[in-house]
């Protein structure tokens, strides 16, 4: 006697900036390279990563600089299309890269996500 059964296909483990996307609705996937920096009024720190999940006011990446909550940082792209600022609203801390999800200090008019 034959049984018929069904099975789910599993995608890829999901990564910790995927899970922190969870929280933002809107956010839609994103490949756009920027430079990020933390500024400070003591340490600047900086570094080039990708933002991977956007909305209208808030972009996602992964980080290795040390940041934390509240944390104010600005983010440039090569073409200078996008050069704002923004502050970290939420952090998934996973190992040597951190998850963050930073949301614009002013409205961006060129920012490729739209409501």
């Amino acid at each position: 006697m034959t049984k018929a059964a069904t099975a789910t296909a599993r995608a890829g483990p999901e990564n910790s900036i995927g899970r922190l996307a969870r929280f933002f609705p809107d956010a839609m996937p994103l490949r756009i390279p920027v430079r990020l920096t933390r500024v400070s009024s003591s340490n600047a720190f900086s570094e080039t990563t990708v933002i991977e999940f956007g909305t209208s006011r808030e972009v996602l990446f992964a980080s290795s600089l040390p940041l934390e909550f509240a944390d104010k940082l600005r983010l440039q792209n090569s073409d200078g299309t996008l050069d704002t600022e923004a502050c970290v609203v939420a952090l998934q801390y996973n190992g040597d890269r951190t998850a963050v999800a930073a949301r614009f200090k002013d409205s961006v008019a060129n920012w490729i996500v739209k409501q």
